[in-house]
């Protein structure tokens, strides 16, 4: 594995090509023979950063993220993020869902980076690479002190998550929305319970994931959904939105916004091969579809955003805005009118 390739952000925020994030000797790789880690190796690594400045040229609409993991055991078929598998020389397919990179020390780095005066308190999202409630946090342990380092900075932070898992923090997430912004976003692209198990085999049902919006919301912790992805011919029938929207309406989120499937290389072969074996009659469609790049044509991006928004509006809720739980500021593309324009953003 090519671990020396990674650079380090340069007194903790600028890229330096010529510093390793770890090095080989630091790291050390185990298995555990029990029934939820059966088939996964973890690498631990010693971080010597862990504040990432996101590059200027993302869609995301935030600066820094704090991702304490590599590769994830949800295994979705679709991750955008299996492509920074290959730049340790790892696997984007199989290697991405059991090979999964610990960074040990990341509460202890972080609560370091905070602490130097270069760092300006700006907000911190987390789980927009790689989800930080997956399988490996159940033994690591890295968020609760993740978390309670941002909460004794009064940092604003968010998370995004697939995870049940987030339930534990519950008390650090209350205490830090105390003294900070916290936003909390829960994904869910669809309610269908057949499409989950062969797209997202490793995560928890999405009943299980809007129950975590009825529990954090009944502790007065707003939560929006990102209704992703969409997925083209799949989840994108109207009768199917109709019964994500409402179930997430019932479950008492804030928001929804909607994200249609993206593809990037490494996740578009990973995804092409499941949809050929899985659905084969539907491959000419999504060639024709994504023909012009990793996202969908703007019309159809469009179409989903106005029928989601129109049945969100219907069921009591409504997309993400400025001020809700998220925290975070869109790119200035996405500005306008949310019935006319998607917003389209590369968080899942």
């Amino acid at each position: 594995m090519r671990w020396e390739n990674l650079t380090a952000e340069s007194g903790g925020h600028s890229r330096a090509a010529d510093a390793a994030l770890f090095g080989a000797d630091a790291v050390v790789s185990r298995t555990f023979d029990t029934p939820e880690f059966r088939g996964i190796t973890f690498h631990e690594v010693r971080a010597r950063s862990i504040i990432n400045r996101v590059p200027g040229a993302s869609r995301m609409p935030f600066e820094w993220t704090v991702n304490p993991y590599r590769g994830c055991s949800h295994a979705c078929v679709y991750c955008f993020a299996r492509k920074t598998h290959s730049y340790l020389d790892l696997d984007t397919g199989l290697g991405f869902d059991s090979q999964i990179v610990v960074k040990v020390n990341a509460p202890d780095l972080l609560r370091r980076q905070l602490g130097s005066r270069r760092w300006l308190g700006d907000h911190i999202a987390m789980g927009t690479n790689v989800d930080c409630y997956q399988r490996a946090e159940g033994r690591y342990r890295l968020m609760p002190g993740i978390i309670g380092a941002l909460r004794d900075h009064a940092n604003p932070f968010s998370i995004l998550t697939k995870g049940t898992l987030i339930l534990r923090d519950l008390d650090l997430l209350v205490q830090a929305s105390e003294v900070t912004d916290v936003g909390i976003s829960v994904s869910v692209g669809f309610t269908d319970p057949a499409l989950w198990r062969t797209v997202e085999p490793g995560t928890p049902s999405p009943e299980r994931r809007l129950d975590v919006v009825r529990t954090l919301t009944g502790h007065g912790i707003g939560v929006g959904v990102l209704m992703a992805p969409v997925i083209p011919f799949l989840s994108d029938h109207p009768a199917q939105l109709r019964a994500t929207v409402r179930a997430i309406a019932a479950s008492g989120a804030t928001s929804v916004t909607p994200l249609v499937l993206h593809l990037r290389p490494g996740a578009r072969e990973w995804f092409m091969t499941w949809l050929g074996q899985h659905h084969p009659h539907l491959v000419r469609r999504y060639e024709r579809l994504y023909a012009e790049g990793s996202y969908a044509p703007k019309w159809y991006q469009r179409r989903i955003t106005r029928q989601v928004h129109d049945l969100a509006q219907e069921y009591g809720i409504g997309p993400a805005r400025a001020g809700m739980p998220r925290r975070i500021t869109e790119p200035a593309e996405a500005a306008g009118p949310p019935v006319s324009e998607p917003t389209q953003l590369s968080l899942i």
